[in-house]
């Protein structure tokens, strides 16, 4: 194994590891919330902290727009400005480009398109999206690809995928040979797509996979495939990726995605679910995990009115500030209301229900 990762253990495809920074070590498999703009929505540090969270994911085109480069140079990168002390990841801006790039442009040179704030003409290419990452000082850079949507032709993806290894190459260039910032052990990640296309996901591994990364990502996981469609691809590569470094499962998901993750041999997972979804009321609750295969959890939605008079916690078996201090009926009634404090609660109990669920994996794995 690298000096990066370790793994532990194995279970049939599953594996228990470990990932070393300069910002500490966190625990696999795991899951990184997204701090897109340099927080987890409604939370402080301190909440992160409260219910053990490892590693936050940052976005690098939002910090382009807001604060800025500048700013993040002048503060000596991401870590000291936000006050976390632990390993962050960041997005290379690709997704950002797909999702919020109604007109765009993908060209060799980089990806075209207008912020989504001003409207001004912004051209990303992957050596510049590795310098901010630089900036930035991330534990983890991701590399720049075209994000596809799923419902594009074969032969676009095949064109896509070309674009993406050579845009892989410069990238790995721009990192392993470009100015060193605000963290001089940064690794890099490489990025495979070709969508629900069986032999483009193999091509697309074996190019990519040839390149000395870090580790490797499994993307175009969460632009509109079917469920059918992400399991498949999971199950079809993610064992397939290089044993002896990270795997990473882009964008997914809900429980038992990442589950399902896990038994394919994927290490890392983020997803906005568990802070999006709790801000709209959406609760995970009552984690049952005997083994990856038998297990069992509730979702449930505070605003329902048969909670109005529910003065029992969120979740008995829950150990977390939300779930100690206050019942359904407040939480409800928090939400009704639209106060900020209800979405901070919220939040705070989803991803200590994430992170419980995380512990579990591990303590079967191990």
């Amino acid at each position: 194994m690298s000096s990066f990762f370790e793994i532990e253990n194995k279970k049939e495809k599953a594996r228990l590891g470990k990932c070393y920074t300069s910002h500490g070590v966190f625990k696999t498999p795991c899951f990184i919330p997204d701090a897109t703009l340099g927080a987890v929505k409604t939370l402080s540090i301190e909440d992160l902290h409260s219910i053990n969270m490892q590693i936050v994911l940052g976005n690098t085109y939002h910090l382009m727009i807001r604060p800025g480069m500048e700013v993040l140079e002048k503060s000596l990168g991401l870590h000291k400005f936000m006050n976390w002390d632990g390993p962050i990841l960041t997005d290379s801006g690709g997704f950002q480009v797909f999702s919020l790039g109604k007109i765009r442009k993908i060209t060799e040179e980089g990806a075209i398109f207008r912020d989504h704030l001003s409207g001004n003409k912004i051209l990303l290419t992957p050596e510049k999206s590795i310098q901010m990452q630089k900036v930035i000082g991330s534990d983890i850079m991701m590399v720049l690809d075209e994000c596809v949507a799923s419902d594009s032709s074969y032969s676009y993806f095949k064109e896509s995928i070309d674009l993406t290894y050579r845009w892989a190459k410069r990238s790995l260039t721009e990192a392993r040979n470009g100015k060193i910032v605000n963290n001089p052990d940064q690794k890099v990640f490489g990025i495979v797509q070709g969508g629900k296309y069986d032999d483009l996901r193999e091509y697309s591994l074996s190019k990519i996979t040839s390149l000395d990364f870090d580790g490797f990502a499994i993307g175009g996981v969460s632009v509109g495939e079917s469920r059918e469609d992400k399991f498949k691809v999971m199950n079809l590569i993610g064992d397939k990726l290089p044993e002896d470094k990270p795997r990473y499962l882009m964008g997914l998901g809900y429980p038992d995605e990442i589950i399902e993750g896990v038994k394919s041999g994927i290490d890392i997972f983020d997803c906005v679910i568990p802070t999006r979804n709790a801000r709209h009321g959406q609760i995970f609750c009552n984690l049952k995990f005997n083994s990856l295969d038998d297990y069992s959890y509730d979702v449930i939605n505070i605003r329902n009115s048969k909670y109005r008079f529910d003065f029992s916690p969120l979740d008995e078996n829950c150990d977390c500030y939300t779930c100690r201090n206050h019942t359904k009926s407040y939480l409800r009634h928090l939400k009704s209301v639209s106060d900020i404090l209800g979405m901070k609660l919220l939040t705070l109990h989803n991803l200590n229900f994430y992170m419980r669920l995380m512990e579990e994996i591990r303590r079967y794995l191990a």
